[in-house]
Order: C-alpha cells, then structure tokens, then sequence
C-alpha cells in the first residue's frame, strides 16, 4: 500500500481511547481508521441514568468526528479478515460488502449480551448493552405503571408493578437501584396507585450482591437497596421465564411483564471466526497487546485475553477501566512499532470501582479506600466527569436540574420490543448457574 493504515475494529474503550491516542503520535501521512456501527462512543458506566430519565441519551454518546478529527470513521460492521493478504472485509449499513487493506489492525470488537440456555429467555428478557435498550426500558417501566394504573383487576395490576433484574453484578445493580426511583416517582403522578408499591427483584446466583468486587462494596449497595424495600434474591436463578413472569429455582413464581438480563458479556463472535487463538473467545495476545506470529495485530479490551502481570496465570478482567487503559498502551505500541518510543507490557492495578445507587447514594472504594453515602456520590460523579471525553458541562447540568426538579417521565414510542432483541447468537453453555 502507499499509503500507512491502521485499522481500528470498534469504537468501545479500548478502540477509543486507542485512536484517540494514535491520531497523536503516528507517522505523518499515515491514516488512522475505525470501522464501528454507529458515529459515537458510548460511555457505558452512565447507561442507566439514561434509563432512570436522569441523562438524555445525547449525553453519553461522544461524537466520533468531534473528538478524532483526525481519524476516519466508517460505519459498518467488521465481517472477515485476511491474515495474509492483510484486509478487512466489512458491511457498510446499507448491507454492502467492502475491503479495506491494513498495516497494523487493532481488534477492539467488544463485547455482546451473555445468554444462557434457559427456556424463554430469549422472548422475554430484554438485555442493556446500549442506548436502545436503554430508551426501551425507560419506557416500558413508564408504559407498565400507566397500564397498571388502567388495569381493574388487582392480579394484573401488581404484576405490572413487579420488575425483575436479573444479574448483581454492576450493571444489573445500577439498572435496578435508578429502575428503582424512577417508578417511584412515576406512580407517585398518578392518583389511583396511591397505595400502590413497585415491586423490585434483584437476582443473582452468586451469595452476595456485586460479586467479584469488594465486599464493602457489596455490603453497602446491599444496604441501600435493601433500605428502599429492593428484594434481593441471592443463591437464586430463574428456571424459566414466560409472558406472565418468571419460575425461579427456589420455586417461587413471580407475576411480572418486566425482566432485565444482565447475567454478563462475552466477546463477540466475530473474533472467534478470524483463525487467530483465542480463551474462551477472547484472542490470545502477549504482555504488549500483539496476536502471537502477528506481530501486525493488537488486541485490547473484552476482545483480548491479556495476561495480567498482577495476577500470574490469570487474565485481565472484561471492564471498561482494563480496556480503556489497554487501549491507551496499543497505540503507544503501535506507535513505537514506527519508530516513536519504546513499547510496555500491560501492568495495571485496580484503582477501585464505583456504583451509583442514585438519590445521594453510591458505593465506592477509590484507591481501595471504602467510602459510601454522599461522599461516595460525590466521588462517583466527580470520576464519570473525569472519565467523560466530552459533554461534562451538559451531564452536570442534568444533574443539577435532576436535584432540584421533579423529573418528566413520559413515553416516547420510539423503539418497540422487537427492535431490542436479547438473543444476539446461540446461548452460551452456563458455568456456574
């Protein structure tokens, strides 16, 4: 080729922060490229703000062509890639097909909703991986307390005011606590369900809310949610889910017409067809983010398994803080394949997480220092602005006007069930069910 490329597969954290970086360090005349379905970079952490009415959507989606001036975005979907003759076929969103040759390639596909194989999951459970389901289930939650409110028989009505969540972990935790208050708030506009209750689920077969993190963590979010009246339903997964609600393994039956899924992520499908070794769909790199006998190709974020050099024998963690540090170093690797500076091997800490519950709650541990109620808030808020590429004046704005004013819930109509599908391939084998 005459001209450098690298090619960027995905526009997630590691792909952002990837080309965010690469735009500034590469050689002149070389073309920095993303191949992604959609314009923006969505900042995921803020997602269920969008579905508890706190955040328009705008908000958390980052232009791409506003903040990679210098990169060349493509819209469409990587579909196959040619290891020797080093090219990326893709589709185009009107469905053509298209080949783009590369220098370097950074896999940075992501990740896509982890399905189980239990009876009706697929036609029921709706998943949160994006603004889409995000807009879907604000109005649903809204569209079910109004029905609910419309309905005449009380059987009908108590299910329209159950909701299930299923998956403690922090997604599935952060869904239900904003889900949580924004039906509060919607029932508390409508007269006839005065004494009337949403009914909260959150489920999980592991034995404690947020595993995997820190038990204080946990013990805090636990409290919260608990204190709100949130029934959480550890040990416990659900045998099958129907049109009228969910079978549970302890037995139980709940009436329902809402059920959340999210049991987690896997990579997504499209690395394990590319030929290149992979653990457990994840392609196999070495401390420097380069696919063994491809020193052409990086891989970072929930499309790479990384050795985690603070944990031997172990790989990193699908989360976004891994990938968008991964993402950070592939171009500094890249870029050091050209001759700019000298490549590092992956080595990062956890600094810690964060969890909004909403309403002056969260539960954070910022340097592996505990920290909850309005402090935790605080330093919660404080990271997404830090965290944020764009929009910050904007988050914070809504968020001023979200404390001092009651929030608008309406409906909006724009996306039906079926334009939020859950089953986005076979389900996977479960582990640990």
């Amino acid at each position: 080729m005459a001209q450098q490329r690298i090619v960027i597969i995905g526009a997630g954290f590691a792909g952002f922060h990837c080309a965010r970086r690469l735009i500034r360090r590469v050689p002149a005349g070389t073309e920095v490229m993303l191949i992604n379905t959609t314009d923006h970079f969505l900042y995921l952490p803020l997602l269920p703000q969008v579905s508890g009415g706190l955040l328009d959507p705008p908000r958390i989606a980052v232009s791409l062509t506003a903040t990679l001036p210098k990169a060349r975005l493509v819209l469409g979907s990587a579909d196959a890639v040619d290891l020797d003759g080093r090219t990326v076929a893709y589709k185009d969103l009107e469905g053509a097909t298209r080949e783009v040759g590369y220098d370097r390639l950074v896999l940075a596909a992501g990740s896509v909703n982890k399905l189980l194989p239990i009876p009706g999951i697929a036609d029921h459970a709706h998943g949160f991986r994006g603004i889409p389901e995000a807009l879907y289930l604000h109005d649903h939650l809204i569209r079910q307390i109004e029905q609910a409110d419309a309905a005449d028989d009380p059987g009908e009505r108590d299910a329209r005011l159950t909701f299930v969540v299923v998956g403690a972990g922090y997604t599935g935790t952060e869904v239900a606590a904003y889900g949580q208050l924004l039906t509060r708030s919607v029932i508390a506009a409508h007269p006839r369900l005065a004494a009337a209750h949403a009914r909260w689920l959150l489920i999980d077969t592991a034995d404690h809310v947020l595993p995997g993190l820190d038990t204080r963590l946990s013990r805090t979010a636990a409290r919260v949610l608990s204190r709100r009246g949130m029934e959480l339903r550890m040990k416990t997964s659900v045998k099958e889910a129907t049109g009228d609600g969910v079978h549970l393994s302890d037995g139980d039956f709940v009436a329902s017409r809402t059920l959340v899924w999210c049991v987690g992520v896997r990579p997504d499908p499209f690395l394990e067809k590319l030929g290149l070794p992979t653990d457990k769909g994840r392609v196999v790199v070495d401390e420097y983010l380069t696919v063994p006998d491809h020193p052409e190709i990086y891989a970072c974020g929930d499309a790479a398994a990384v050795p985690d050099l603070t944990r031997p024998g172990q790989v990193t963690a699908m989360t976004a803080q891994h990938a968008q540090r991964q993402g950070v170093l592939a171009a500094r690797n890249i870029a050091a394949s050209y001759g700019r500076g000298h490549r590092r091997p992956y080595k990062h800490h956890d600094l810690g997480f964060t969890v909004g519950l909403g309403r002056g709650a969260a539960a954070a541990n910022p340097l592996h220092l505990p920290l909850a109620g309005p402090i935790a808030a605080a330093v919660t808020s404080g990271y997404h602005l830090l965290a944020l590429p764009a929009n910050r004046i904007r988050v914070t704005a809504d968020w001023l006007l979200g404390s001092l004013m009651r929030r608008q819930a309406v409906q909006l109509g724009l996306l039906g069930a079926a334009s939020v599908p859950l089953e986005t391939d076979k389900p996977d084998v479960p582990e640990n069910v």
